[in-house]
Protein backbone atom coordinates (compact mmCIF):
# COMPACT_ATOMS: atom_id res chain seq x y z
CA UNK A 1 0.00 0.00 0.00
CA UNK A 2 2.55 2.52 0.91
CA UNK A 3 4.26 1.86 -2.34
CA UNK A 4 1.32 2.77 -4.12
CA UNK A 5 0.91 6.20 -2.26
CA UNK A 6 5.11 6.07 -2.77
CA UNK A 7 4.72 6.39 -6.37
CA UNK A 8 0.99 9.48 -5.96
CA UNK A 9 3.83 11.47 -4.43
CA UNK A 10 6.48 11.00 -6.97
CA UNK A 11 4.27 11.91 -9.66
CA UNK A 12 2.87 14.75 -8.14
CA UNK A 13 6.38 16.17 -7.25
CA UNK A 14 7.04 15.49 -11.00
CA UNK A 15 4.57 17.44 -11.56
CA UNK A 16 4.72 19.95 -10.01
CA UNK A 17 8.76 20.83 -10.92
CA UNK A 18 7.40 20.83 -14.42
CA UNK A 19 4.77 23.12 -13.65
CA UNK A 20 7.49 25.40 -12.03
CA UNK A 21 10.01 25.50 -15.63
CA UNK A 22 6.55 26.28 -17.27
CA UNK A 23 6.26 29.05 -15.43
CA UNK A 24 9.89 30.32 -16.17
CA UNK A 25 9.84 29.61 -19.45
CA UNK A 26 6.31 31.56 -19.89
CA UNK A 27 8.19 34.62 -18.10
CA UNK A 28 11.40 34.17 -20.57
CA UNK A 29 8.92 34.60 -23.28
CA UNK A 30 6.96 37.12 -22.15
CA UNK A 31 10.23 39.39 -21.38
CA UNK A 32 12.03 38.19 -24.95
CA UNK A 33 11.45 42.25 -26.20
CA UNK A 34 13.01 43.54 -22.46
CA UNK A 35 16.25 44.91 -22.79
CA UNK A 36 18.87 43.82 -20.71
CA UNK A 37 16.60 40.72 -19.68
CA UNK A 38 18.37 37.55 -19.25
CA UNK A 39 16.81 34.13 -19.18
CA UNK A 40 15.73 31.89 -16.38
CA UNK A 41 17.27 28.38 -16.10
CA UNK A 42 15.45 26.05 -13.79
CA UNK A 43 17.18 22.74 -12.30
CA UNK A 44 15.74 19.73 -10.79
CA UNK A 45 16.88 18.04 -7.97
CA UNK A 46 16.31 14.81 -6.62
CA UNK A 47 15.47 14.15 -3.19
CA UNK A 48 17.40 11.48 -2.12
CA UNK A 49 15.34 10.36 0.97
CA UNK A 50 11.93 10.63 -0.51
CA UNK A 51 13.10 10.48 -3.97
CA UNK A 52 10.86 13.19 -5.00
CA UNK A 53 11.92 15.77 -7.65
CA UNK A 54 12.25 19.36 -6.95
CA UNK A 55 12.97 22.71 -8.51
CA UNK A 56 16.55 23.81 -7.44
CA UNK A 57 17.62 27.50 -7.54
CA UNK A 58 16.80 29.17 -10.53
CA UNK A 59 20.01 30.99 -12.14
CA UNK A 60 19.93 34.16 -15.07
CA UNK A 61 21.75 32.45 -18.43
CA UNK A 62 25.38 34.13 -18.55
CA UNK A 63 25.38 34.03 -22.37
CA UNK A 64 25.95 37.22 -23.59
CA UNK A 65 23.01 39.68 -24.29
CA UNK A 66 22.42 40.49 -28.22
CA UNK A 67 23.35 43.80 -29.29
CA UNK A 68 20.32 45.69 -30.94
CA UNK A 69 21.14 48.25 -33.26
CA UNK A 70 18.33 51.32 -32.88
CA UNK A 71 19.49 54.57 -32.54
CA UNK A 72 16.10 55.86 -31.95
CA UNK A 73 16.12 53.65 -28.96
CA UNK A 74 16.33 55.77 -25.37
CA UNK A 75 18.95 53.20 -23.80
CA UNK A 76 20.71 53.45 -27.13
CA UNK A 77 24.49 54.59 -26.59
CA UNK A 78 26.66 56.40 -28.87
CA UNK A 79 27.31 53.97 -32.04
CA UNK A 80 23.30 53.10 -31.69
CA UNK A 81 23.28 50.03 -29.78
CA UNK A 82 21.77 48.80 -26.42
CA UNK A 83 21.31 45.28 -24.81
CA UNK A 84 18.52 43.33 -26.16
CA UNK A 85 17.41 39.97 -24.09
CA UNK A 86 19.45 36.36 -24.63
CA UNK A 87 15.95 35.10 -24.89
CA UNK A 88 15.70 31.67 -28.04
CA UNK A 89 12.57 31.75 -28.53
CA UNK A 90 13.20 28.25 -30.31
CA UNK A 91 14.94 27.04 -27.30
CA UNK A 92 11.75 28.37 -24.96
CA UNK A 93 9.25 26.97 -27.01
CA UNK A 94 11.18 23.61 -27.49
CA UNK A 95 11.80 23.61 -23.36
CA UNK A 96 8.03 24.28 -23.00
CA UNK A 97 6.76 21.46 -25.22
CA UNK A 98 9.29 18.99 -22.80
CA UNK A 99 8.00 20.46 -19.66
CA UNK A 100 4.64 19.58 -21.12
CA UNK A 101 5.75 16.38 -22.09
CA UNK A 102 7.08 14.99 -18.70
CA UNK A 103 4.21 16.66 -17.27
CA UNK A 104 1.48 14.67 -19.00
CA UNK A 105 3.67 11.73 -18.47
CA UNK A 106 3.60 12.01 -14.42
CA UNK A 107 -0.14 12.58 -14.54
CA UNK A 108 -0.39 9.13 -16.64
CA UNK A 109 1.51 7.75 -13.76
CA UNK A 110 -0.27 9.67 -10.99
CA UNK A 111 -3.61 8.07 -12.75
CA UNK A 112 -2.17 4.69 -13.29
CA UNK A 113 -1.55 4.98 -8.92
CA UNK A 114 -5.13 6.10 -8.45
CA UNK A 115 -6.91 3.26 -10.34
CA UNK A 116 -5.01 1.12 -8.64
CA UNK A 117 -5.07 2.12 -5.36
CA UNK A 118 -8.74 2.68 -6.21
CA UNK A 119 -8.95 -1.03 -7.23
CA UNK A 120 -7.09 -2.46 -4.31
CA UNK A 121 -9.83 -0.11 -1.77
CA UNK A 122 -13.07 -2.27 -4.18
CA UNK A 123 -11.01 -5.62 -3.08
CA UNK A 124 -10.35 -5.12 0.31
CA UNK A 125 -14.58 -3.95 0.68
CA UNK A 126 -15.89 -7.19 -0.99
Amino acid sequence: MSDLLNSLSLSASGMEAQARRLRHVSENIANSDTPGYHRKVVSFRSEMESGTVTVGPVRLDQSPLVKVYAPDHPLADTTGHYDGSNVDLVIEIADAREAQRSYEANLRLFDQARQMTQSLFDLIRR
